[in-house]
């Protein structure tokens, strides 16, 4: 599980979308950012977590945060999910791990009494400057949007 802390700047980082076009942490200063790390496109819960964030996609956008989703997943697959399920937010490719070795999502996982290593399903929600404000390490996912605006709403009271 991540080291990362509430309160500390997030890793800045750079990758590439599914659409092939260059993203980095650095183009969304100034905004608050949804930042959720999933195993795989196109699996059951995987799934489940994507179209809830784009069936509340216009409420998190009034909210004003920006949503960018994470796996290791290429580039191609990424494009294939964001047209399966209407998608309207960037989804990062990150096949070398390296923004998901930065955020310490990937390590050991348990399934069925097997062990294998793996993509930890996490979610950072970071402020206009750049902080981590609220890292959700077992998001909800078929409530996740309503569980990110319920934190932001009591992070800034």
């Amino acid at each position: 599980m991540t080291t990362l802390t509430e309160g500390r700047k997030a890793p800045v980082f750079k990758g590439t979308d599914q659409n092939g076009k260059p993203v980095s942490l650095s183009g969304f200063k100034g905004q608050k950012i949804v930042l959720f790390f999933y195993p795989e496109d196109d699996t059951p819960t995987c799934t489940v977590q994507a179209c809830n964030l784009r069936d509340n996609f216009g409420l998190l956008k009034q909210h004003g945060f920006t949503v960018l989703g994470v796996s290791p997943d290429e580039v191609k697959k990424h494009k294939k999910f964001e047209a399966k399920y209407a998608l309207p937010f960037t989804l990062i490719a990150d096949p070398d791990h390296s923004i998901i070795d930065k955020y310490g999502v990937w390590g050991e996982k348990q399934l069925y009494g097997r062990t294998y290593m793996g993509l930890h399903r996490t979610t950072f929600l970071i402020d206009e400057k750049g902080i981590i404000r609220k890292i959700f390490l077992k998001p909800k996912s078929k409530l996740h949007a309503e569980e990110i605006i319920k934190a932001w709403g009591q992070i800034e009271e």
